[in-house]
């Protein structure tokens, strides 16, 4: 059992630091300006591209990365020290445009990995967050298309895409008048589509670089062509992005646990109370050991279950393993997180509570990550419920050799 960083992962690493190092400076303006303007967000894309870490969960063969889910979270990790969500410049086109034709691929997905425009999922609604089976957006057939109406809301990056991913209920005809749910199906619709429109944009704790609005489909006529994946395949689609999203959370969240620590910690060297330094102070010290202790367990669990991911059989048996496995990692390092997070920006006192300090933001920022891709309480459920239908082995051992 080897738990060393291979040099390939050492060189991604440091390849992911430099880009965060060259991104940092623009924090304080995003944070003032509530976003970044073009020439800012065109500057940073250009030195995504020239890190090469562009769509890194995309096949290097349409321009991608093409990065293991392992060497993702890597990345990811150092990615998740930028406050902003400064990260998401760093664009991941979403996991399920792997299953657009060759026509949604030329159309949309290969300009998207080349960073020239951008997508945005659109599946939560008011009364459809972490559970997505409670949808109301319908698509009705329509001769050789389909005709959808809905609201979604929490459409992050939904200001700056292009076209967004929507799920809806495509309706079959059995048992449909009676209120029957339909096929959940996933749809590929350019944002300024007839039909489309932007309802609103909430403001939110955090200073996000980029937004979540909130979309109304009025009518919108679509072809078949828009169909991303498969009548039916909505479900599915959704759950695998899901899981590789939730470890991507866990990667950026300790990421940022770690860039609050070594700020609490530097100041806490510095800082004078007493007569003597804060570090010297044992309840001090005592938060600053709980993070460490934070930070490491959820580190090493991020990159177990990212290996397992990537040794996977492909099993409907192993995928709703790793489902709960991400769900694990998620609800554990999201919550460690904002731990590590609360107890530096204690230690830093009344500057810990102002917006130019970035542990302000930090704290400020993880908060959304026990609520997003799912809540902390439907983590728990994802996870209970793989113990009820399998048992614990499989989420309490290390996966052995076939």
């Amino acid at each position: 059992m080897e738990f060393a960083l291979t040099p390939r992962l050492a060189e991604l690493k440091r390849r992911a630091a430099g880009l965060a190092e060259k991104i940092m400076p623009y924090e304080d303006a995003c944070e003032a300006d509530n976003g970044l303007p073009p020439e800012a967000l065109a500057a940073i894309r250009e030195e995504v591209l020239a890190s090469g870490l562009q769509a890194i969960n995309m096949p290097a063969e349409w321009g991608g990365a093409g990065l293991s889910v392992l060497e993702q979270a890597v990345v990811q990790d150092e990615l998740g020290k930028l406050t902003n969500a400064l990260w998401d410049t760093v664009w991941r086109p979403a996991n399920c445009l792997r299953a657009a034709t060759p026509e949604q691929r030329e159309r949309y997905l290969l300009p998207g990995i080349q960073g020239r425009c951008r997508d945005a999922v659109a599946i939560t609604e008011a009364d459809a967050g972490s559970d997505p089976s409670g949808i109301a957006t319908t698509a009705e057939p329509d001769g050789d298309g389909y005709v959808i109406n809905g609201e979604k809301w929490f459409v992050t990056v939904g200001d700056a895409a292009d076209f967004l991913i929507v799920l809806a209920n495509v309706r079959t005809g059995a048992g449909e008048e009676a209120g029957g749910e339909g096929a959940p199906t996933l749809f590929i619709i350019d944002k300024d589509h007839p039909g489309v429109t932007l309802k609103r944009t909430p403001r939110y704790t955090h200073t996000f670089v980029y937004e979540h609005p909130e979309f109304v489909f009025e009518d919108v006529r679509v072809g078949a062509d828009a169909v991303l994946g498969g009548v039916g395949q909505g479900y599915e689609l959704t759950r695998d992005w899901f899981t590789e999203e939730r470890l991507m959370i866990g990667a950026r969240t300790i990421g940022a646990a770690e860039r609050a620590l070594s700020l609490a910690t530097e100041w806490a060297r510095g800082r004078t109370q007493g007569g003597e330094p804060l570090i010297n102070r044992q309840l001090i010290q005592g938060m600053l050991a709980d993070s460490v202790v934070d930070i490491a367990t959820n580190r090493a669990l991020t990159h177990q279950v990212a290996w397992e991911f990537d040794q996977a059989d492909g099993s409907e048996r192993g995928r709703k393993l790793l489902h709960a496995k991400a769900a694990t990692v998620k609800l554990a390092a999201s919550e460690a997180s904002n731990r590590v997070a609360d107890r530096a920006q204690q230690i830093f006192g009344g500057r810990g509570y102002m917006r130019d300090y970035p542990v302000e933001r930090i704290w400020r920022e993880l908060r959304v990550d026990r609520i997003w891709e799912g809540t902390s309480e439907i983590q728990r459920l994802v996870i209970a419920n793989e113990i009820d239908k399998r048992g614990l082995p499989g989420l309490l051992s290390f996966r052995t050799e076939a």
